[in-house]
C-alpha cells in the first residue's frame, strides 16, 4: 500500500515555488514551528522568517527559506502564501553573504547613525542568516 502523502503548495506574489505531494510538511509558524501530516486538522496561521523543510514523496529532505505570510492547512494540502520564498537550490550564497555583511554593518552603525532603520536592518539580517543555514544543509 502506499504512503499517504499530502499537496504542498508555497507561492510569493512573484510565482509558485513549490508545488508537489509531500510527506510531511515543517514550517516557521509565528507562535513557533509546526509540522503537518496528511490528514491533519485544518488551521491557518502567520508565518515568521525562516526554513520550511519537508520530506517529498520519495522521501528526501527538503527545504526552503520563507520571509512572512500565511500557511493553510487542510487534510490534503498545505498552502504556503510567503511575501518571499526560495528553495535551497536557488538560494545565490554569495548574494545572500553580501546582504549579511550589509545588515551586519548597518547594525554597527546603529549608535553613530540617526538615519538607520534597526528594524528593517535587522530583518535584513534574520533573512540572510536563513539562507545561508539553508543553502548549508546536507541535502538540497
Amino acid at each position: 500500500m502506499a504512503e499517504k502523502t499530502i499537496r504542498l503548495e508555497v507561492v510569493t506574489p512573484e510565482k509558485i515555488v513549490v508545488d508537489e505531494d509531500v510527506k510531511i510538511v515543517m514550517a516557521p509558524g509565528a507562535l513557533g514551528e509546526f509540522g503537518v501530516l496528511p490528514g491533519h486538522t485544518p488551521f491557518l496561521t502567520t508565518l515568521k522568517i525562516g526554513s520550511l523543510h519537508y520530506q517529498d514523496a520519495a522521501g528526501t529532505e527538503r527545504f526552503a527559506f520563507v520571509s512572512g505570510g500565511f500557511a493553510e492547512a487542510l487534510p490534503d494540502k498545505v498552502t504556503i502564501l510567503a511575501e518571499s520564498a526560495e528553495r535551497s537550490r536557488d538560494i545565490d550564497v554569495e548574494r545572500a553573504k553580501r546582504a549579511l555583511e550589509r545588515a551586519q554593518q548597518r547594525l554597527a552603525e546603529k549608535g553613530k547613525r540617526e538615519d538607520i532603520d534597526f528594524m528593517r536592518a535587522q530583518a535584513a539580517l534574520e533573512r540572510a542568516l536563513y539562507r545561508l543555514r539553508i543553502t548549508s544543509e546536507k541535502t538540497q
